[in-house]
């Protein structure tokens, strides 16, 4: 669902993966078969997104893959699939979202300024991409 899944877009070597469950309630049986995976269960993100279950694969100073779990029928899995698609399917959206990243990256030395700084542009696409979804 991050970068990496849309083509040509510039994206740093992390693959964000989403993971669909029925009802997070049913993520903790998941926690071990995904160690065992190499994933590591983070649950102090929950704290902003409840949503959400968070692993994360790699050692601690370099990731290689994020796992994003939450329920199909969720705001949060149509959000993110809605700003995949939309990038995917706009070109020019995707090339102002790779400069901007580009741009923040410059600046931002920590992940989390990063992240924040890119917000408003991720609602904007959101927003857009949903109003454009209902006209159809």
């Amino acid at each position: 669902i991050g970068s990496t899944s849309v083509p040509g877009l510039a994206a740093k070597d992390i693959i964000d993966i989403m993971a669909a469950v029925e009802r997070l309630d049913d993520a903790p049986q998941c926690i071990a078969p995904l160690a065992d995976l190499g994933y590591h269960y983070i649950p102090e993100f929950e704290v902003d997104l409840p949503e959400r279950r968070y692993f994360r694969r790699g050692t601690v100073e370099v990731h290689t893959h994020h796992l994003h779990m939450g329920e199909r029928t969720s705001e949060f899995w149509r959000r993110h699939l809605l700003f995949r698609d939309y990038l995917r399917s706009h070109p020019d959206a995707a090339s102002e979202y790779a400069m901007l990243k580009r741009r923040l990256a410059s600046r931002h030395v920590e992940t989390d300024d990063y992240t924040l700084a890119k917000t408003d542009f991720i609602t904007g696409i959101e927003q857009t991409a949903r109003a454009l979804k209902e006209r159809r």
